[in-house]
Formats: C-alpha cells, sequence, structure tokens
C-alpha cells in the first residue's frame, strides 16, 4: 500500500511540474515574462541542475530589463562544481545587454578555456556563441575542441559560419574537409555548396570553389577532388571539361567502372549537348567491357542520329539497328535493343507491323515480371499507334494488374485511360483516371488531372461530345508523330468551336505541336492567347511556363521569359512548373544563390 501511494505521489508531482513547464514556455512565447518568471523561480527551485529552467529564467529576467537579477543568479551558478560552461556564455551575454563589453569578453573567454578541462563542451559552447551571434567567438570554440581531441568534427557548423561571414573560401575547405574525412553524407555537403554555385563559371564562388579544389589536389592528390571537379563543371554545363575528369578518373581506377561516364553522357545527352554526349558515348563504346553498356551507349549514340533525322539519314540508322540486332541477337538482356529498333521502326519509319512481330516475338524469351512489363507496354504503344486499340488495352491491362503498386502499373493505367480516349470510350477513360489523380508519380498524377477535368469538362457541355471526339482524333495523329495533320484538326475546333470550353486545350496543344515544328511566332501567339482570354484557367501556368520556355531558350529574350516565369511563381504557387519556374527565374535575375 505503502508503494501504491508513493507511485500516485510521484505521478502527480510529475504532471504539476509538466503543467508549471508548459505554462512556462506558453508564457514567455506570449511575450507575458512577469507571468513567465513565477514558473521558472518555482521550476529552477526543484530543478537546480536543470539548465534549461535555468536559461528561462535568466531569459525572463533579461526580457524584464532585471539584470541585476540575472548578474546574481549566473554568479552564483559559475560558483557550483557542476557549472555547465554556457553559464559563463550567458553571465558574458548579460554583460553585453548592460553596454559593458570588457566584462563580457572575460566571461566569454573563461566559456572557451572551459574547453580545455573537457573537448566534448566544444559543441555546446559553440552553439551558445551562435545562438547570440558571437560567430568569432564559436569558430575559436570549435577549433580548439577539435585541436584538442581530433576525433571531433565541427567542419560543418564551422562551414555554417564562414558562409554567414561571407569567407566562401573557409566555407568550402571545411564542407571540403567533411567529404574527404568521409564524417557526412556527399550529397548533403554538395546540396549546401550548390546553394553558393550557379551555371556561370565566371561566378566569383564559382571560381573560388575551383581554385580550393585545385588547391587540395596539388597538396594531396586523390581521386576524390577530380570526382567534385567534374560535378563543378557539370553544374556550370561545362561537359567536355567533366569529360576529361571522368577519363582521368576511370585510368586511375584501373578502368573497372564506367558507370560515372555512364551518367555524364546522361545529363549531357538530357541536356541536348549532341556534341558533347557524342564524345562520351562513343569513348564507352571503345573502352567498355560489359556489353549492356556498350549495347546502351551504340543506342544513345542512335537517339543522337535521330535528332531532326529523315530521309537518307533513317536507312542510315535503319542499317545500323539490324547491325545491332546481327551482334547481339534477340536475348532476354538485350530487350533494350528490340524496344529501340521497333520504336524507330513505328514512329520513324512509319512500319509498325514488322514491329509488332519483333516485340511479340520478344514475349516468347525467359522474361521476369518486369522484363514483361516493358516488352508490353512497348508493344501496347505501337498497337495505338496502328490503331489497334482493344489489342493495346489488353497488354496494358495486363501491366496494370500485375504490377499495381509500381510506377510501371500507373503508368500502364494512364495508358488505359489514353487509348480509351483515342477510341471515343470516355466514361471508361474517366474511371481510370480518377484512380490515377492520387498516383504517386507527381507527372502522371498531373497528365491523369488534366485528360480527367478535359473529358469532364467537355462532357457536360456537350453531350454529342463532337469537339471532345476531334481534339481525341488530333491527339492520337499528334502522337503518330502526324503533327501538320494534328494542327489542322485543331484549327477545325478553333474555328467551329470557338467559345467551349475545349478552346483553350486546343490552343495549348496546338502551340506545342507548332513549336515542335519550329513554328515559334505562331505558337508564342497561341500561348499569349490562352494567358489572355483563360487566366483563371487550369492551363494558364502551363501557357505561361512554355512562354518563360520560349522567351529564354529560343527566342533570347530573357527579359520576357522571367516576367513569365515570375507570373508562375505569384499567381500559380500550387503549379507543377512552380519549382522549375522558380530556378529558371532566380538563373535569369543572376541570383548567386540557386
Amino acid at each position: 500500500m505503502r508503494y501504491i501511494l508513493f507511485f500516485i505521489s510521484f505521478l502527480f508531482l510529475s504532471s504539476v511540474q509538466s503543467q508549471e513547464d508548459f505554462l512556462a514556455k506558453q508564457y514567455f512565447n506570449d511575450g507575458d515574462y512577469d507571468k513567465a518568471l513565477v514558473f521558472y523561480e518555482k521550476l529552477v527551485k526543484k530543478n537546480p541542475r536543470r539548465t534549461d529552467y535555468s536559461e528561462g529564467l535568466v531569459a525572463c529576467y533579461q526580457q524584464l530589463e532585471r539584470y541585476g537579477d540575472a548578474e546574481k543568479f549566473l554568479l552564483a551558478k559559475i560558483e557550483d562544481s557542476y557549472a555547465f560552461p554556457t553559464f559563463f556564455i550567458e553571465l558574458g551575454y548579460n554583460y553585453t545587454l548592460q553596454n559593458q563589453p570588457e566584462k563580457a569578453t572575460d566571461y566569454y573567454d573563461k566559456a572557451i578555456q572551459k574547453i580545455d578541462e573537457n573537448p566534448n563542451f566544444g559543441y555546446s559552447v559553440g552553439y551558445r556563441f551562435q545562438k547570440y551571434a558571437l560567430l568569432e567567438q564559436a569558430i575559436l570554440a570549435y577549433k580548439r575542441a577539435m585541436v584538442l581531441k581530433p576525433e571531433l568534427n565541427y567542419d560543418f557548423q564551422l562551414a555554417r559560419i564562414y558562409g554567414e561571414q561571407g569567407d566562401i573560401e573557409k566555407m568550402y575547405q571545411s564542407y571540403l574537409n567533411l567529404i574527404y574525412e568521409g564524417k557526412t553524407s556527399r550529397s548533403n555537403i554538395l546540396r549546401n555548396i550548390d546553394d553558393f554555385i550557379s551555371e556561370d563559371s565566371s561566378n566569383p564562388n564559382n571560381v573560388l570553389l575551383r581554385k580550393v579544389l585545385l588547391k587540395n589536389a596539388q597538396k594531396n592528390p586523390d581521386i576524390l577532388w577530380n570526382e567534385l571537379l567534374s560535378w563543378l563543371f557539370i553544374q556550370q554545363k561545362q561537359y567536355n571539361s567533366a569529360f576529361n575528369q571522368e577519363k582521368a578518373i576511370f585510368k586511375r581506377t584501373d578502368e573497372t567502372s564506367l558507370d560515372r561516364m555512364e551518367n555524364l553522357g546522361q545529363i549531357t545527352l538530357e541536356d541536348k549537348d549532341y556534341e558533347n554526349a557524342t564524345t562520351v558515348f562513343e569513348y564507352i563504346v571503345a573502352h567498355s567491357n560489359n556489353p549492356v553498356s556498350k549495347l546502351n551507349a551504340e543506342l544513345h549514340l542512335i537517339d543522337i542520329e535521330l535528332v531532326n533525322a529523315n530521309g537518307k539519314k533513317l536507312d542510315a540508322v535503319e542499317k545500323k539497328f539490324q547491325a545491332l540486332v546481327g551482334e547481339y541477337g534477340n536475348q532476354s538482356r538485350t530487350l533494350q535493343l528490340q524496344i529501340a529498333y521497333a520504336n524507330f521502326l513505328t514512329f520513324k519509319k512509319e512500319n509498325p507491323a514488322p514491329a509488332i512481330a519483333m516485340l511479340k516475338e520478344s514475349l516468347e524469351l525467359p522474361l521476369g515480371r518486369m522484363g514483361i512489363a516493358y516488352v508490353k507496354l512497348a508493344l501496347g504503344d505501337i498497337l495505338v499507334y496502328d490503331q489497334q486499340f482493344n489489342q493495346a488495352l489488353i497488354y496494358f491491362t495486363q501491366i496494370q494488374k500485375s504490377l499495381k503498386n509500381d510506377v510501371l502499373g500507373q503508368d500502364a493505367r494512364f495508358k488505359v485511360a489514353q487509348t480509351s480516349f483515342y477510341k471515343g470510350d470516355f466514361d471508361w477513360a474517366l474511371t481510370q483516371l480518377k484512380v490515377l489523380r492520387g498516383s504517386t508519380s507527381q507527372l502522371i498524377a498531373n497528365d491523369a488531372m488534366q485528360l480527367s477535368l478535359l473529358i469532364s469538362d467537355n462532357s457536360l457541355e456537350d453531350s454529342t461530345q463532337t469537339a471532345l471526339k476531334k481534339y481525341a482524333r488530333a491527339d492520337l495523329l499528334a502522337y503518330q508523330n502526324k503533327n501538320k495533320q494534328a494542327i489542322e484538326v485543331l484549327e477545325d475546333i478553333l474555328q467551329n468551336h470557338k467559345g467551349e470550353k475545349i478552346e483553350d486545350e486546343a490552343l495549348l496543344k496546338q502551340a506545342q505541336l507548332l513549336e515542335a515544328q519550329k513554328s515559334y511566332e505562331s505558337a508564342e501567339f497561341n500561348y499569349k492567347k490562352i494567358v489572355e482570354f483563360y487566366a483563371d484557367g487550369i492551363l494558364a501556368d502551363d501557357a505561361y511556363f512554355a512562354l518563360g520556355e520560349l522567351y529564354r531558350s529560343i527566342l533570347n529574350e530573357p527579359e520576357k521569359a522571367k516576367n513569365h516565369y515570375e507570373k508562375i511563381i505569384y499567381n500559380y504557387q500550387d503549379s507543377y512548373y512552380f519549382p522549375k519556374a522558380r530556378k529558371q527565374f532566380r538563373q535569369l535575375r543572376g541570383d548567386a544563390i540557386n
């Protein structure tokens, strides 16, 4: 019974203390320092060794300008044998508030001296100095602790302080120390460094980082410095310089892996720097001992050749595909070759029959679940091109059921909806799209939402769905790379369905096709019409972003581009394009920080 009473008393006291703790913090945060003081005095009396309660009490005294009371309390604290070194900083800061810098400095120095007794105090002392923006003292505290106990590492804290001080060179070196010593994630450190550089190689911060990296490489030759120089050159889009670093890395690692080179090739290709991408992939073909890596590089080289290719060039590319098929055959590990060749025959040569036969043959190979899904997805796309919609739907549905929780399964479901849309089965398309609006892939969810709204909006207004059927026809023609015919069908909608809800959809789709045909002025006209007449519609952000990209990358009118990105930043913060628009806007504005 006695133990039960003791336990109940303990719970009661704990509850009271928790309530007092809560009220003290609440009153302090509300600026009611007199009331907060009452509770902190009680808490300190009951828990003299709780530093947070003592610091709360001191903060109340200081807010009430009762500096004498704070001084008396802190002087008593630092006399205790268990005094924590941060109390010296609190006392020093109390003198700073009273404009007594000499006394303040004396106690700041005493706090740093405490680190000599126990280097583990380095973090708490340094952090407290940072709290009061006493950055030089924080640097001294962190450095002293690291000297006394080398296994301690406060380079991350030092880097942040140097960044605040504008000492970028020292900041870079502290971050690089962390990477070199493997104390933290490289990607995390590079994200921090990335905040201080830009794509402009002449930016002073970029120049300084290159200088620091080269200095480290001279002092301590290590492959790490080549890797970081390559990373810097990639940020600056100097892909040839990055390629030179990657060659050096490959040779210094006994030519064991071309993974880094493959990654560089992908980045260069995505950025449409076809000349440097060709150089990278040719190097991989010449040096790779891995048949799959070599084949992938050869397929990328074909992709580059296909940019704006037609006529005789297409015939030459077809011979290259045939040669690769002769070399690698039709195997489970070369599915990428069969799919690429099938897509070439269909979408470039407009000859889907042999492509369909090839992929059906591939399905007879011993494949895993994912391999089967990739082949069926490609086969379904080609069947859609050939307007064999029902057969395509069978393959897409099989993938969807096989990979329910995978992005590939969600992609297949979207293709079911899209194919149903092409064949005019709008109700079934909507059923699929409703599920996809919650997709884990933002791109799929965004596409699903737009197609869903297109169908629902234009079904309510027109029960015959005449305009919607025309739009579906135009969309299919665009899918088949018959852009000229698609533009004509969209023009029919714009002429004969003026004022209907589908007008902005037709304007946007037509603008995108016109842009693909390099009819930039006509595309610009369409985009401008959307933002002028449909500013409240769901496609306004698409049009603003498209105009921004058009002015930035094609028409070379950066000020106009900035204006359109800015519209998204201020008016469409929920837009899918918001992060990209913000990044492009900042770069055009010349911000030092990305």
